[in-house]
């Protein structure tokens, strides 16, 4: 009968409505909740029978129609650690079960975010508001991503070991004008225990376009007391040779110098023993024939211009950063850093198929299409948009329209099944 239909059909626009009450309180609950993606409410109707003569009532359903791929506002953030995608994509994290052996272990399962609220944990990973560990690729030694496996991301918080001084580049210009005054400099230089030694140097002028550099370590312990080598400038050394360029090593005592071939690095090589062994260092003075590196041009003073050495001493762990293309870098106090680490960008065909979980995160399903692991900001992912975060998508405004529109679609329902109660209750009565 068309009167147990027509409240049938109302009984399911109250269960739709309130289905859509439902999402809009939801959505109202976490305006302020970081990378949070509404979700929208879509009617679809049932028809029971529809002809040309008949058409019976049918029902309605509320379907979710969610909003993974609709940008949120990004906004800054005093975390240096945070991070926001303007664009498509998400991260990929983990969920950490429980730790065995003092080493924490994770579900095998891999979650995605946009929630980027990052913060380091005591054991050096970073993990988000919601408890998730952030994942990324390791970056070896040669700085280059391991892109064949993906996983939670540590920071190591040891010490920067030492590393001993094994080049030093040396710029300054020798006065052509001034060939009485020695010129003095010093080097500072490392050893392999990170322990700081003076090298010093002086040039003397020995005739024209030719210089004598020597060199005295006070802390060598090889017994070495002089090193010495002659330096060719211009036509001293040869005829072709540029002016006040470096053409050509003479004779040297404890310093070596490498062969004069035009146009390459014009090197001299010594050694010092500093207790931990014999520590070669080279010492490179520019190009043969090239104004670069260590010149003699006009002036009554020496000019120094640059001096520098690859040494370190040990560094204690200081700080981590993060850079617009994803790479996770560890700061130390000697100065020096180091790349651990690249967070890529996941996108999917479809992203608003994929499953909802607790804390913003979603699981990979077959409507969503799989999982694509790539550089930030290229094959479709978005940028990485560091010190910020992605706000929720919510429009209270929008949800309040929505809340007014429910409201009433609910009470025009009750309406319905009102009139059709009282309809039956006049059929009933017509017994009587």
């Amino acid at each position: 009968m068309s009167l147990y239909a027509s409240m049938n059909t109302a009984i399911s626009g109250l269960t739709a409505q309130s289905r859509a009450l439902g999402n809009v309180a939801d959505n109202v609950a976490n305006s302020q909740t970081t990378g949070f993606k509404r979700t929208d409410t879509n009617f679809v109707s049932y028809v029971t029978r529809s002809t040309a003569q008949v058409n019976q009532p049918g029902s309605v359903t509320a379907r979710p129609d969610y909003t993974v791929s609709v940008q949120g506002t990004v906004q800054s953030s005093d975390n240096p650690l945070s991070m926001a995608i303007a664009g498509q994509g998400m991260f990929a994290v983990s969920s950490a079960t429980g730790t065995e052996n003092g080493a924490t272990t994770f579900d095998a399962r891999t979650y995605y975010t946009r929630a980027g609220d990052f913060g380091m944990n005591t054991a050096g990973y970073l993990v988000n508001g919601q408890g998730y560990y952030l994942q990324g690729w390791t970056v070896g030694s040669n700085g280059a991503p391991d892109r064949s496996n993906i996983a939670p991301l540590r920071v190591d918080q040891s010490v920067y070991n030492p590393v001993a001084t094994s080049n030093v580049n040396l710029s300054a210009n020798l006065p052509a004008d001034s060939t009485t005054t020695p010129a003095n400099a010093s080097i500072q230089i490392y050893d392999s225990l990170g322990r700081l030694h003076a090298v010093d140097m002086t040039w003397t002028n020995t005739g024209t376009n030719t210089w004598q550099l020597s060199m005295n370590i006070p802390d060598d312990g090889s017994g070495v007391t002089t090193r010495t080598i002659d330096v060719n400038f211009g036509t001293s050394a040869s005829a072709t040779t540029a002016a006040g360029t470096i053409g050509s090593f003479g004779t040297g005592a404890g310093l070596t110098g490498s062969a004069a071939t035009a146009g390459d690095p014009a090197t001299v090589t010594f050694s010092a023993d500093f207790g931990q062994g014999t520590q070669s260092i080279q010492l490179n003075l520019g190009n043969f024939g090239q104004p670069s590196g260590v010149t003699q041009y006009a002036g009554t003073e020496y000019t120094l211009r640059d001096i520098s050495q690859d040494g370190v001493p040990q560094g204690s762990f200081s700080s981590v950063s993060l850079s617009d293309n994803g790479d996770l870098t560890v700061n130390y106090d000697n100065g020096q850093s180091r790349t651990i680490g690249r967070v890529p960008i996941v996108t999917f065909a479809d992203p608003d198929k994929l499953q909802k979980m607790d804390g913003q995160a979603y699981l990979r399903t077959t409507e969503s299409g799989e999982a694509r692991v790539n550089d930030a900001a290229s094959n479709g992912g978005g940028k990485i948009v560091t010190s910020s975060l992605e706000s929720s998508n919510v429009d209270i405004a929008s949800e309040f329209s929505k809340l007014i529109l429910a409201q009433r679609a609910y009470a025009a329902n009750t309406k319905i099944v009102t009139a059709a109660d009282e309809l039956l209750q006049d059929t009933i009565n017509m017994r009587r």
